[in-house]
């Protein structure tokens, strides 16, 4: 088994470090964030750190990366208040993926891909066309991390799309039906297969 001591971490090549630990930490969600300026380019991007927060009210929450260089996501959701959320399936992770490209402000992802923009209800920011899973979201709040100079952006859920196969009975999504991915690390895309339910437990 390979041991890493801090020291040794920080004195990690640099590549060989950011893969290490954005992989050790486990599979995350794939999602792709859609949002649009205040003069009407919309802007998706994909993102691998969407984590619920909460059921009542529903909140769900991103962490942007440094934000030292232009992250035309976080500046459409503070011109706007509104982003919305969408999961990426395995026929367009390439696409998906595609999206972690620096374009300029004026440039949309959308016309870089495959991936085709939506609007639904009158909802603001676009969702992702043939998304299973579609979730339109307010901006709420923000919270700096300064250990790592990165924000913690939180938004309640205002409209949720989600295809009714993929909703059992007693309300969980089966997300292994829609081929949902999931990231290890940066690049590396899987599509669970499997998908077991154990009972409530309590104690023995």
């Amino acid at each position: 088994m390979m041991y890493f001591t801090r020291d040794h971490i920080d004195q990690l090549e640099h590549l060989y470090k950011i893969n290490l630990i954005n992989s050790v930490s486990g599979f995350k969600s794939a999602n792709l964030i859609g949002t649009k300026s205040k003069n009407g380019t919309s802007n998706v991007a994909v993102f691998s750190s969407v984590v619920h927060y909460g059921s009542a009210p529903p909140i769900f929450g991103f962490v942007l990366r440094p934000t030292t260089v232009r992250r035309n996501t976080y500046d459409n959701i503070k011109e706007t208040g509104y982003f919305s959320i969408n999961h990426i399936h395995q026929n367009i992770i390439e696409d998906a993926h595609h999206t972690s490209a620096k374009y300029p402000s004026d440039i949309s992802e959308f016309d870089k891909t495959s991936l085709e923009e939506e609007y639904l209800n009158e909802f603001y920011a676009p969702f992702v066309k043939g998304s299973p899973i579609k979730i339109g979201l307010k901006y709420v709040e923000e919270y700096y991390i300064k250990a790592n100079d990165t924000i913690l952006v939180l938004g309640e859920i205002l409209d949720l799309y989600i295809e009714e196969r993929l909703v059992e009975d007693d309300g969980f999504v089966n997300l292994s039906k829609a081929k949902v991915a999931t990231v290890n690390g940066l690049d590396s895309y899987l599509v669970p297969e499997t998908n077991k339910r154990l009972t409530y437990q309590r104690p023995k």
